[in-house]
């Protein structure tokens, strides 16, 4: 192959220099000798003596980026942010004395702090998760503030007052309920008799006691079998079935919270009960939020844990103590404690059977009307199985006063 075909000049063409540019680069003009042949350019280059000198680029200022000028035009280098740059002003690492080579991963120091920063990161990612987790925390206190001021207020103030929010609360808990039944398993149930016989048998229970909560409650039921008929007779046994049901599940369990304040000291009582089953929430939530790690339920309530349930047991059992020494007329601080073991395994019991109703509807929530909380039925899930017992054991333990 000869040099014209490798696209060199032919030799003694003439050439007396280098091109500024290497030939064949984009916009080099061709190199002409003095003959006007091509310009000639050996392959050893052995006229170098004749040869022009290359234009000398002049020197960029580093930039203090490791690699050199480019690295610093394309910003520092990751490490930069670890470790301030070399004083000595040399291209490169810092730590490395020739200011050449590739650069080395990051030394053990920086790796250190790199790793807790980024455990330090998940760690707060976790708590974040966490808390977000839950639900709205400003708006459930304030709801739970307000309340808990209506609940004290009308308990302390005129006891009838207090029977009228209870009542309400179940009217508005049985709206919830059949609400959900008829739009997730299509389950009419007929809300005007189970109303009107829940609040009966709200103050029927204050008025007579335990038999007047029993003849209000037949007294419903009867009433719903009755209502059901001016419908079509198709599923007829499922409907008043499920509404017998709730006939007992929200109003019927809570006459007994209307029991425990006919007692004298029944302000204290009912008192007594609702502070325990909120603190018994409370332990529950804390203790399974810094500790749990075994579920109790994980097919009804995947949230709730073995841990929880302990705290659960131990805030309860140290706040009956105190109010039944205190607060209780005729109690005893080991009364307490029983009440409190009670009064934790109730609720829990009554918060995985309203997971599991949910769960068998298909919804987080039984309603919106309460923000940060859900509804109503939510709020009352550990109450309504709580208060027979809690009203059974103050009657065992001081009497029904």
């Amino acid at each position: 192959m000869t040099d014209s075909s490798r696209g060199f000049p032919p030799p003694g063409s003439g050439f007396r220099g280098a091109p500024d540019r290497p030939p064949g680069m984009p916009g080099h003009p061709p190199q002409r000798s003095e003959a006007g042949g091509p310009a000639r350019l050996d392959g050893d280059l052995a006229d170098a003596s004749q040869t022009r000198p290359m234009p000398i680029v002049p020197d960029t200022p580093d930039r203090g980026g490791p690699g050199g000028d480019d690295a610093g035009r394309r910003g520092p280098a990751p490490w930069d942010h670890a470790s301030p740059p070399d004083p000595s002003g040399r291209p490169g690492r810092p730590d490395d004395p020739g200011g050449s080579g590739p650069p080395a991963p990051p030394s053990g120091r920086r790796a250190r702090a790199r790793a807790g920063g980024a455990e330090q990161e998940k760690e707060q990612r976790k708590a974040a998760g966490k808390q977000r987790a839950g639900r709205d925390l400003g708006a459930a206190i304030g709801v739970g503030l307000a309340l808990g001021a209506l609940i004290v207020v009308s308990l302390f103030v005129y006891k009838a007052a207090f029977v009228v929010v209870v009542a309400g609360a179940v009217c508005v808990g049985l709206w919830e309920l059949t609400t959900r039944l008829a739009e997730r398993k299509d389950i009419r149930v007929p809300l005007v008799p189970l109303a009107v016989g829940g609040a009966a048998m709200i103050f029927a229970g204050y008025a007579r006691g335990a038999e007047g909560a029993w003849v209000a409650m037949a007294m419903t039921a009867l009433a719903v079998l009755v209502w059901r008929m001016t419908d079509a007779p198709d599923q007829y046994l499922r409907d008043v079935t499920a509404a017998v049901f709730v006939a007992f599940y929200v109003p019927f369990l809570a006459t007994f919270v209307a029991l425990m304040l006919a007692a004298d000291d029944g302000p204290q009582r009912v008192m007594t009960f609702l502070v325990l089953t909120v603190v018994s929430d409370t332990g529950a939530y804390a203790v399974g939020w810094r500790f749990g790690t075994h579920k109790l339920a994980p097919r009804i309530s995947p949230g709730k844990t073995r841990e929880g349930l302990f705290g659960a047991i131990g805030f309860a059992m140290v706040a009956g103590a105190l109010c039944m020494q205190f607060a209780v007329d005729g109690g005893v601080w080991w009364q307490g404690i029983v009440l409190g073991l009670a009064v934790a395994v109730s609720a829990t019991l009554g918060d995985l059977g309203e997971s599991m109703i949910k769960r068998d509807l298909g919804i987080k929530d039984m309603g919106t009307l309460l923000p940060g909380h859900g509804g109503i039925m939510d709020r009352l899930d550990s109450l309504l199985p709580t208060a027979p017992v809690a009203w059974l054991l103050l009657v065992a333990f001081v009497g029904s006063g």
